[in-house]
C-alpha cells in the first residue's frame, strides 16, 4: 500500500492513492489488511430473518430429476423425480398428487414427466385413458396404445396378463405367492364389476359363490387349452353358476340346480349385464391386448367410450388399472425389471359409481415400493371425494390422497385451498401464490392464463417450490389438450340486418 504523510491533515496521518480495494483503505480505525476474512454466515427460520432483512429468501433448490421448470422466485432450475428424491431421503415413497382447475396444465408436467422418465429407463403406463389425451405421447415415444371399445380391442378382466407367463418360470413359494396375487386380483375385479353393474355391495354369500365359481371356471378353462394356462372369462363363470356343483350348492344350502338359480337370480342377472349389456364384447371375451414389456410406453386408451355412462367407463377404468398391476408385476416376476412411471388420470370417475370401489381398486392395483413405481394421480378437486358413495369411502380416499409423498398444486380457489391444508400445510404466501394462479385478472382477449404452466411443488413441511414450466416446439405439438377446439371451423361473422326492408332481407 502506497501512501505519504500529509501535514495539512491533523485527522489522518495518510492520504491514500488509488490502491487494491481487497486491501482496504487507510481510515480512521482502519488500515492495511494483507487478508480479508470471509463473511460470517448465520442461519435461521424466514420468520426471524426476514425481521432482520426483509429481503430474505429461501435457500436454493436444484433437486435432480426431470427439468420441470425454473424456480419463479430464485430462476434456478428444478428436477423432479420422485424415484430420486427417495433414494435421497428427500420424500418417504413415490406417489404423486396432482391438482388444479381445468385448463392450468396438470396433464402437461404428467407428460414432461413420462417424457423425461422414459429417457431415464423408466417404463411408461397409462391404464384408462379415458380422453385419449396421452396417446400422441405414448406413440412419439415408441410405445404401444390399445384402443378398448366396441368394435376395436377387448380386455378379459380375468385375464392374468404377463403374470401368466411368469409362472412358468417360477417354483416353489414365489410360485405359490404369484398364483394367490393373480386369483385375488380376479376375485377383487370380479366382485368390483358386480357393485359397479348394480350399484350395491356384494352379500357374503355371493361373495362366496364368486369364491369358488372363478376357482371352478379357472380349472374348466386350463382343461380345454391344450398344455394348459387356459384364461377363464366370465361367461366362463356365469356357466358354472347356471350348472353349480355340490359345492355350490352347499354354499346356499340349496336343494337343487332350480333351487339354487332362484336363490343366486340376482347375481345372475348382474354377471349376464356384463356380458349382455352395454359393455357386451369388451370385457366378456378373451383379451385382444397384449403386454410388450419392451416397450418404452404403454396405454389402454378408453377414450370411445367416454360419452357412454358411468358404469361402463368405470368398468373399463378398473379393469386396465387391473392389467397395469398384472404388466407390471409380471415383468418383475419374469427378471425383467424396469421402475415404472404410472399414470391415473381421471380417477374418482371409477370410484364414484358404487360404494367400496375405493377399497377394491386398491386391492387390485396395489404394489409395493419394491416394485419401482412412481404413480401420479391427477383430479381437479378434492370436491371430487366428496362426490363418493359412503362416509367410508370418503374417509379412505381423503386418505389416499395424503399418503402421496409429493403435492404438485396448480392454480385453485380458496375454497380448495382450504381443502388441500387439510392434507398438506400450506403458508399464507404459498396459498397467495396458487390463488394468484387460479383466474386471468382481465376480460381482455388473447392474454396468457396466469396460472398456465405453473405449479407449487410440496412435500411435507418443507417450503413450497413454485415453478415456472415453458415447453418446446415438439412439446406444444404432442401435449396440446385443445386440439378439438383448434380443429373446429371458425365461426362465420354475424350478418349485417337488411335495412332495406325487403321481404327477402327479413326472411334471412
Amino acid at each position: 500500500m502506497t501512501a505519504r504523510p500529509d501535514a495539512a491533515d491533523p485527522g489522518h496521518r495518510y492520504r491514500h492513492r488509488s490502491v487494491p480495494r481487497s486491501w482496504g483503505w487507510a481510515t480512521a480505525g482502519g488500515g492495511r489488511a494483507a487478508n480479508v476474512e470471509a463473511g460470517a454466515v448465520y442461519q435461521g427460520t424466514t420468520t426471524q430473518v426476514c425481521g432482520l432483512y426483509p429481503f430474505a429468501v429461501s435457500s436454493g433448490a436444484t433437486p435432480p430429476g426431470v427439468p420441470v421448470g425454473r424456480n419463479a422466485l430464485t430462476a434456478e432450475p428444478v428436477g423432479l423425480d420422485p424415484s430420486e428424491w427417495m433414494r435421497e431421503g428427500l420424500v418417504s415413497n413415490t406417489g404423486m398428487w396432482i391438482q388444479g382447475q381445468p385448463g392450468i396444465g396438470k396433464s402437461t408436467i404428467v407428460k414432461r414427466l413420462m417424457t423425461g422418465l422414459v429417457a431415464f429407463g423408466f417404463v411408461g403406463v397409462v391404464p384408462g385413458d379415458v380422453k385419449g389425451e396421452y396417446s400422441a405421447l405414448v406413440e412419439h415415444l415408441g410405445g404401444r396404445v390399445w384402443r378398448i371399445g366396441r368394435g376395436l380391442h377387448s380386455l378379459n378382466p380375468l385375464d392374468a396378463g404377463p403374470l401368466r407367463a411368469a409362472l412358468a418360470q417360477t417354483q416353489g413359494s414365489e410360485r405359490a405367492r404369484l398364483l394367490e396375487t393373480i386369483r385375488a386380483r380376479r376375485l377383487s375385479l370380479l366382485e368390483a364389476l358386480v357393485v359397479i353393474v348394480r350399484r350395491a355391495e356384494v352379500t357374503v354369500t355371493e361373495r362366496r359363490l364368486l369364491d369358488v365359481a372363478l376357482d371352478l371356471a379357472v380349472v374348466g378353462a386350463e382343461r380345454q387349452t391344450v398344455g394348459g394356462g387356459g384364461e377363464p372369462t366370465i361367461p366362463d363363470v356365469v356357466s358354472v353358476l347356471t350348472s353349480p356343483p355340490a359345492e355350490l350348492l352347499d354354499i346356499t344350502a340349496c336343494a337343487d340346480d332350480r333351487e339354487f338359480r332362484r336363490h343366486a337370480l340376482d347375481l345372475l342377472n348382474t354377471l349376464g349385464l356384463l356380458c349382455k349389456g352395454a359393455i357386451r364384447g369388451m370385457f366378456d371375451r378373451p383379451s385382444s391386448v397384449r403386454a410388450e414389456l419392451d416397450c418404452p410406453a404403454l396405454s389402454l386408451d378408453i377414450s370411445a367410450l367416454d360419452e357412454d355412462d358411468d358404469e361402463v367407463v368405470a368398468a373399463a377404468m378398473l379393469s386396465s388399472w387391473a392389467w397395469a398391476a398384472a404388466v407390471i408385476d409380471g415383468s418383475t416376476a419374469m427378471g425383467r425389471r424396469r421402475n415404472v412411471f404410472r399414470v391415473q388420470d381421471e380417477l374418482w370417475r371409477a370410484l364414484r359409481v358404487a360404494p367400496g370401489l375405493v377399497e377394491r381398486s386398491d386391492r387390485v392395483t396395489r404394489l409395493g415400493r419394491h416394485r419401482g413405481e412412481v404413480s401420479a394421480q391427477v383430479t381437479h378437486s378434492l370436491d371430487d371425494l366428496e362426490a363418493l358413495p359412503t362416509e367410508a369411502d370418503r374417509a379412505k380416499a381423503r386418505g389416499m390422497a395424503s399418503r402421496n409423498g409429493i403435492m404438485v398444486l396448480g392454480g385453485m380457489a380458496d375454497k380448495e385451498l382450504d381443502s388441500i391444508r387439510r392434507i398438506t400445510p400450506l403458508t399464507s404466501q404459498e396459498a397467495a401464490i396458487v390463488r394468484s394462479w387460479a383466474a386471468p385478472p382481465t376480460w381482455v382477449r388473447g392474454t396468457r392464463h396466469p396460472g398456465r404452466g405453473k405449479y407449487l411443488i410440496k412435500s411435507g413441511e418443507r417450503m413450497g417450490l413454485p415453478v415456472s414450466m415453458s415447453l418446446v416446439p415438439t412439446e406444444l405439438a404432442l401435449y396440446d389438450t385443445d386440439q378439438a377446439w383448434r380443429s373446429a371451423p371458425p365461426k362465420e361473422p354475424p350478418v349485417a340486418p337488411d335495412t332495406t326492408g325487403s321481404l327477402n332481407g327479413a326472411a334471412e
